[in-house]
Formats: C-alpha cells, sequence, structure tokens
C-alpha cells in the first residue's frame, strides 16, 4: 500500500469511530489491546476446534470486533459449527477491539496480513472495498435480494461501481422516543398514534409540540441538537421526514431540496415559538441525557442500542418513527454485514465465503447470529424472531420503512459538519434557503 492510500484509510478510520456515537456501531468495552488475540472457546457443546490444519484443510482468518458481545465464545462457537460441517475448512477465530482493530487492520493490509473474514460495518467495509481490498460478493448478495426486508439495504453493500464488497446479516432502524407521562400532563398524547406501527404525521408532531409548550410541565418539548455531529442521523431524519425531501440529488450529490428547505423553515418557525428548542453546544448524547433526566420531553435519537443505555424507571418512554407529511417515514438505520479480504488465494476466499454464508443464512445459527446482535434480520424468510416481546416486535415492523442509505456516498464526512453547523446558522440567523445554498455548496467541494 502506498503512503497516500494509507494515509487516507487511516483519517478515514479515525474519523468513523469518532463519528459512531449514536449508531450502537464501534464502541467496544474493555481496554485496547495492540495486537489480535485468540478467542477462547465458550465450552458446551459446541464441537471443538482440530489443533492444526490438515493437508486436505484451507485455514482461514477471521478477526471478530465484539459485536456479538465481549468475551462471549459465540464466533468460536459459529467456527467449531461451521468447522464440523465443513471438515475441509479450519478457522481460526482472533478478537479485536473497536479502540485498536481498526489501526491493526489498516496496519495488516498495508503489510499483505489481512485476514479472510471480517464482521463490521458499511462504512468502513466499503472503503476497503473501494480501496481494492477485499473480494467481490455479487454472486452472494444476488441471490440474497429477493429475501431483503428492504430493497434500500442494497445499498449498504456496494461500493462506487456499484460492486458488493458486504453480505448483510442484521439491521436496525433509528427512531424517536418521547415521555408518555410528560405528554400525558400536558393533553399531547392524543396527537401520537399508538396503534399498529404508530405512524403519524407531521401535523400532529406540530401540535403536540405547541401542546407541550402550552400546557405541559417546564421541561422543553424537544431539542434539535447541532453542536456536534454525534448521532446526527436522527436530525436528518427529521428534517427530511417532515415534507418527504430528499438530502442527495438526482446527479448523486449532496442536495437538500425544496422539501427540505420547507422543513426547515417549519423548525426555524417552531423554535421561534418556542415549541422546540435548539442545542448549539449540544450532540445526541446531551440531548438523550436531558430525555432521560426529564429535562426535554422527546428524543430524536432513539434506537435500541440508546434505548437501553438511556433506559429509565421514572417514565414510560414510547417509540415512534418519525412524522412525516404523507404518515410514511422514511428511516435511517444502521446495517451489519461480513467482507473478505482478497489474499490472492482462491481457496481461501471461497471457504471465507462459505463461512459467512453459514453464520449469515443457516437454518439454526443464522437466526441467532441476528438476535446476538441485538438487531433484526435482513432476511424476510427469517420472520419475526422476537414473537412474545412487543416493543422488538414492533421495530422490526419498521424495517420496511428504511430510506436511502448514504452513509458510503462520497464526502459524506464533509457533509456531516456542513449539517450540524446549517442547522446552528437556521436557528441563528434565519434565511434558509441562503444557509441550504451554502450547505449544498460546501457538501460537495473536494477535500483541501
Amino acid at each position: 500500500m502506498n503512503k497516500k492510500r494509507l494515509l487516507a484509510l487511516l483519517l478515514t478510520l479515525a474519523m468513523a469511530l469518532s463519528l459512531a456515537a449514536c449508531s450502537g456501531g464501534g464502541q467496544g468495552g474493555g481496554s485496547a489491546t495492540p495486537t489480535p488475540q485468540a478467542q477462547t472457546p465458550s465450552g458446551g457443546d459446541a464441537t471443538p476446534a482440530p489443533d492444526a490444519p490438515t493437508g486436505d484443510q484451507v485455514e482461514i482468518v477471521w478477526w471478530a470486533f465484539p459485536t456479538f458481545g465481549v468475551d462471549s465464545g459465540y464466533e468460536q462457537e459459529l467456527a467449531n459449527a461451521f468447522m464440523a460441517a465443513n471438515s475441509d475448512v479450519k478457522v481460526k477465530v482472533e478478537t479485536i477491539d473497536f479502540q485498536s482493530g481498526p489501526d491493526a487492520l489498516t496496519a495488516a493490509m498495508g503489510a499483505g496480513t489481512a485476514p479472510d473474514v471480517l464482521f463490521d460495518a458499511p462504512g468502513r467495509i466499503i472503503e476497503y472495498g473501494n480501496g481494492g481490498y477485499l473480494v467481490p460478493l455479487d454472486d452472494m448478495l444476488d441471490a440474497l435480494k429477493s429475501d431483503l426486508t428492504s430493497e434500500s439495504l442494497i445499498q449498504t453493500c456496494t461500493g462506487a461501481d456499484g460492486t458488493a464488497w458486504m453480505y448483510p446479516i442484521s439491521s436496525s432502524p433509528f427512531y424517536m422516543g418521547l415521555n408518555k407521562e410528560a405528554l400525558e400532563a400536558a393533553e399531547a398524547l392524543q396527537y401520537v398514534n399508538l396503534e399498529g406501527e404508530r405512524l403519524w404525521t407531521t401535523e400532529d408532531f406540530v401540535k403536540m409540540c405547541e401542546a407541550l409548550r402550552d400546557n405541559g410541565p417546564t421541561t422543553v418539548p424537544g431539542i434539535v441538537y447541532c453542536g456536534g455531529q454525534g448521532g446526527d442521523q436522527g436530525t436528518r431524519a427529521l428534517v427530511n421526514n417532515l415534507y418527504s425531501s430528499s438530502i442527495v440529488g438526482e446527479d448523486g450529490s449532496w442536495n437538500i431540496d425544496a422539501n427540505g428547505v420547507k422543513a426547515l423553515e417549519l423548525l426555524k418557525e417552531m423554535y421561534d415559538a418556542q415549541s422546540i428548542d435548539k442545542g448549539s453546544d449540544m450532540a445526541a448524547a446531551d440531548e438523550l441525557q436531558k430525555f432521560q433526566q426529564e429535562t426535554c420531553a422527546m428524543t430524536f435519537c432513539w434506537g435500541t442500542s440508546n434505548a437501553k443505555s438511556y433506559a429509565t424507571e421514572d417514565f414510560t418512554q414510547i417509540s415512534v418513527p418519525f412524522p412525516s407529511d404523507d404518515g410514511v417515514p422514511e428511516l435511517e438505520y444502521l446495517v451489519n454485514g461480513f467482507c473478505v479480504f482478497d489474499n490472492k488465494d482462491e481457496a481461501r476466499a471461497e471457504a471465507a465465503k462459505r463461512l459467512i454464508a453459514f453464520i449469515c443464512d443457516d437454518a439454526t445459527w443464522g437466526p441467532e447470529s441476528v438476535k446476538r446482535t441485538g438487531a433484526f434480520p435482513v432476511r424476510a424468510s427469517f420472520g419475526n424472531l422476537y414473537e412474545g416481546d412487543e416493543e422488538m416486535s414492533l421495530l422490526a415492523s419498521w424495517t420496511k420503512y428504511y430510506g436511502p442509505y448514504y452513509n458510503t456516498r462520497d464526502k459524506f464526512a464533509a457533509m456531516r459538519t456542513q449539517w450540524w453547523n446549517m442547522l446552528q446558522r437556521v436557528f441563528d440567523e434565519g434565511n434558509v434557503q441562503a444557509q441550504v445554498d451554502v450547505f449544498n455548496t460546501e457538501s460537495n467541494k473536494d477535500a483541501a
């Protein structure tokens, strides 16, 4: 790898880690380890791994972030089960953490010692693929397309030229959280649909916020945080849903359209009328803390991981999709998947693809692996894996409302910086169209 490409990857990975605050991904526990360590099997009924490959075996290496849980041993259980059914392959599992792992991966690619299999998020995987370090997975993705819960998931797996670099296993939507008791006290709950999939409209969202302002306790209705890019997918989902707008133009450039301008003008009017507040010095984590502490009545950055991290027994937290003018939301979401590194060995690549298919698609191990990620299957044929869990079943029903996935688009990092700065200017200066024009221009500039 030449120095320019290596530096670019290091910068990209560092940024990806710093921006993962609200997605639930990229936040590993425990201390950093300088090099991957072999994972200890968890025991139980799993078939023990062979000590060394035989002459008829292909050995592949799986570097595993703790996506299935820290020190769970589940990765080794999967490897053992796969090897029991595929005697011609030996799988070596090595765990990496979210702090040192990305740097270790970059160093390994530069030295030509990359693993064969990696489980990660689209941002890093697509970067690796576009850089020429991965094996295309088009054949696997083509076979999966007819069974996906949302066509939008295809966008998470493909690079700039349409090549499939990732094979997905699970996903989870981002949505809003409401304080039920605060809404009841303000007689604002009447504007929230709690039936079925809880779809609701922009008009009712405005009425709810006005009722909270006029009749509610001393808490502010909601805070449009814009002091940084942590959890910024929440404020983009709010803006993009209010009038069914888009942030990507027909030519693929970053472009807030006329309906986006209309949505921002509405939020500015609501701010001036004190039915929402701004958070110029806040990112999502700050807003989530205020929601937990009951100093604001809603959050725009709710998700399965944050619902656990910011849970409370002091009030009832209600999950709702984002409101939209037509009552049909387009939700932002996270997705988990696998990639195969190109180590110039066809036998290893094919063995790695078989391991991925086993983990994701096997009738027994596939559903269990999905549940271990705390998310929902990308395969519609897996059905509802959370029967009897009312909340998780509700969230699973929202996967069909996934909107376009743009996190892997060119200049995504530049757009994020422009986004929260634009929100600040909208609230502080007004003249929404002028602020949007600056956003559209600056987001598409080539980096210096």
